[in-house]
């Protein structure tokens, strides 16, 4: 019984010292997937093709209509997505891999793009469809209230 609690403790000890010992997931390399937040590419998926020191690096995104070029780390952010190409591929190999791996269609699935494209769209309300979002919320919330009361008058 001792030997047993000695293995649960020593198996549950080598799992939290791995989680404290690498407790990133997403890490600057090539190949992977980065949004850009700030600049002239700002809201579009690139891949990172190569560091060149460490505030900046070399990115390409042929599908999205970036060009190779270079980005400050500071406007990326880095994605879960990573791709698989040889070191310093060129833009059709970064293409090749795109299409292979099938991220835009990944990207769209993700809560972070629904949230992005949730908040475009917002900034797109003009003055009247504001108005109408907020009576369609006090209709909604009406209701709510509504069926609550009769509800908790029930009970």
């Amino acid at each position: 019984m001792s030997h047993a609690a000695d293995i649960r403790i020593s198996a549950a000890w080598n799992i939290t010292l791995k989680v404290r010992l690498n407790p990133f997931q997403r890490f600057v390399q090539s190949g992977r997937v980065a949004y850009v937040s700030d600049g002239p590419y700002q809201g579009k998926l690139v891949t990172i093709v190569d560091v060149i020191d460490q505030n900046r690096v070399l990115i390409d995104s042929p599908l999205s209509g970036v060009s190779r070029g270079e980005v400050r780390l500071d406007q990326l952010h880095l994605t879960k997505f990573r791709l698989r190409f040889p070191f310093s591929g060129s833009s059709r190999v970064v293409r090749k891999a795109w299409d292979a791996a099938n991220i835009n269609e990944l990207w769209k699935e993700t809560m972070w793009a629904k949230k992005v494209e949730a908040k475009k769209k917002r900034a797109e309300l003009n003055d009247f469809d504001r108005f109408k979002l907020r009576k369609a919320r006090q209709i909604r919330n009406k209701l709510w209230s509504d069926a609550f009361y009769r509800l908790k008058k029930k009970n």
